[in-house]
């Protein structure tokens, strides 16, 4: 699970903001009084996920971005829950995979790590999903970045071997 590192100040432009919001789908920066909603639906898709999440929310602004749709998440992206400078974790329900709601959620989060002051970011651990970063983002590998920062970090008592 190689690290990428992507320069924050030559992103390519996203106009995909607009196609989504015609489907009624929003982008936008989360708050902290929505933190048990968004640090849940980030643990539903791995358990170490809700807890950079949630590590996030301690920050203001928080830099975590949501994709929201009738009340309800449908994706959402942080960025320095791990470590600065960082992008990452990101998923996005399984019903809205495929509709530019992770391009979307990307680009706001980059872009957040840009106006924060970041000249370059690392989206870190990418694994099975360097393919959709090569896609939208002229990106480097960080060589020797495996495991990187996530060595050695604890799991579970579920997720650990006997």
């Amino acid at each position: 699970m190689v690290d990428l590192l992507v320069r924050l100040y030559d992103l390519p432009e996203f106009d995909g903001a607009a196609a989504l919001a015609k489907q009624g789908i929003t982008i936008r920066r989360a708050i902290p009084p929505e933190r048990h909603v968004v640090v849940d639906f980030a643990a539903s898709f791995f358990a170490g996920w809700g807890s950079e999440c949630g590590f996030a929310f301690s920050s203001l602004p928080v830099p975590v971005w949501i994709a929201t749709h009738r009340g309800r998440v449908i994706g959402f992206a942080c960025v320095e829950a791990t470590a600065k400078g960082f992008f990452g974790p990101t998923g996005v329900a399984e019903d809205w995979q495929g509709k530019g709601v992770g391009v979307a959620l990307l680009f706001a989060a980059l872009n957040g790590l840009r106006e924060a002051g970041y000249a370059y970011g690392v989206i870190g651990g990418v694994g099975d999903a360097l393919g959709f970063y090569r896609k939208y983002l002229d990106v480097v590998e960080i060589p020797g970045s495996e495991p990187g920062v996530y060595r050695d970090m604890l799991h579970s008592r579920d997720d650990q071997a006997d």
